[in-house]
């Protein structure tokens, strides 16, 4: 069959690799001009389907105006005449309860612990290395209240049988011995030893080279205008460089997939939270992050990539802008900083931004729609390369006509309805 696939991210290109792999025949076009070059290019690097949890949940809307005071705040809202943040934030709103906090944890869970299998899986086979580190990752309270408050996600854990350890100041150090330093501005932590670390970018730039060994086709540098639609079937995608044509179609631009849905009267609730990172170089490997940690206060995560740190964080509710702006580069280099004193130079970092493609419940839309030829892999958050390969996976059973090995309830656009 054969498939063309909308988007070169980590998404799309897991997609393609797994899409190939079942035998079908497929084309993946992108407007820029190598995989991964947008949200997966410079990511917090986590795979952490532990950490997999809505935005939306119980005491959220206080949190956030306490957030908002911050000097160093994760949150960042630029109040705009923008119809869709408005709603988008509405709908959230509607899942800061008790009830949808855990409907939806359990969905993410769902995926993201598959997709870690599914990754584990194409890493043995593949032998694909992207700076992989499989040493858990740590979740830091710097109060008693947030260490306390772990109560809902422990259970959840538990349901789903995720591995979990809640430390003290003397646990989490035999993890993360570079702590020692500044012990004393954490009470606690939550450690999720399953999760793994690594370079999206790497990952996505390598998957891309294997799926093309399986005959992908790659078309960088085109231009997606519109989906057409007729019959009630999609009838080709129009680009810069004339139709495409194809059985099947995949949605996988990230923030950018509502605005070609929305024509063909899908309204996906998806709105792009923009995210930074800073990368830099290691100046004392015994200073450094291990694996990956979570600053629970300024939500920021840092991570270990080879020979470099990983630091990203904020949400920033401003639309598709992208430009850098200092103060925001200003809290990833507190935190790293703040943590691991002596471990990088920030001085020589390189500062980036993207648009995290977020739902209001948190979990992605995967899966089909009301048009038989189009399948839907958007709206993953913060958690793309957590659920990338999983996501990948489902979507090519989909299109084989095999029923995927995860149950896809409450995974697809369906929800909205």
């Amino acid at each position: 069959m054969q498939v063309l696939v909308l988007g070169s991210g980590v998404i799309g290109v897991s997609v393609a690799y797994y899409l190939a792999r079942a035998g079908h025949q497929v084309t993946v076009v992108d407007r820029q001009r190598a995989p991964a070059m947008e949200t997966s290019y410079a990511n917090a690097g986590e795979v952490s389907p532990g950490y997999s949890a809505p935005w939306a949940g119980p005491g959220v809307p206080l949190k956030a105006i306490k957030w908002l005071l911050m000097h160093h705040s994760p949150l960042v809202i630029k109040p705009a005449l923008d119809l869709a943040m408005w709603r988008w934030g509405l709908q959230m709103l509607r899942n800061c309860t008790e009830a949808c906090y855990r409907v939806n944890k359990a969905r993410m869970v769902r995926l993201a612990e598959y997709s870690r299998d599914c990754l584990r899986e194409l890493r043995d086979e593949t032998g694909i290395r992207y700076d992989e580190r499989t040493q858990g990752t740590l979740q830091l309270f710097r109060t008693q209240k947030q260490l306390d408050g772990v109560g809902k996600d422990v259970e959840i854990l538990q349901q789903y049988g995720v591995p979990y350890q809640v430390l003290d100041r003397a646990g989490y150090l035999l993890y993360e011995p570079a702590l020692a330093e500044v012990k004393d501005k954490f009470v606690g932590a939550l450690r999720l030893p399953g999760d793994e670390t690594g370079d999206c970018f790497l990952y996505t730039q390598r998957l891309a080279e294997m799926a093309q060994a399986l005959g992908v086709k790659f078309e960088f540098g085109v231009d997606i205008r519109r989906i057409e639609a007729a019959g009630g079937a999609v009838s080709a995608v129009h680009t810069d460089r004339g139709p495409l044509t194809a059985d099947r179609y995949v949605l996988a631009l990230g923030s950018y997939s509502p605005l070609l849905a929305r024509p063909l009267g899908l309204e996906l609730p998806v709105y792009p939270v923009k995210g930074y990172s800073i990368t830099l170089p290691i100046t004392d490997a015994k200073h450094a992050p291990e694996s990956t940690l979570m600053d629970e206060t300024h939500k920021v995560a840092v991570t270990r990539l080879g020979d470099r740190i990983r630091v990203g964080g904020t949400a920033q509710l401003s639309g598709y802008n992208l430009d850098l702006e200092r103060g925001r580069r200003e809290t990833l280099e507190f935190v790293v900083t703040d943590l691991f004193p002596r471990g990088g130079d920030v001085t020589r970092a390189e500062f980036w931004t993207g648009l995290r493609p977020m739902t209001p419940d948190g979990t992605p839309i995967v899966g089909p729609c009301r048009l038989p030829n189009l399948l839907l892999a958007t709206g993953h958050g913060t958690l793309g390369w957590t659920m990338a390969a999983g996501t990948g996976r489902v979507i090519a059973d989909l299109v084989s006509g095999k029923t995927p090995q995860i149950d896809m309830e409450g995974l697809g656009v369906d929800r909205y309805a």
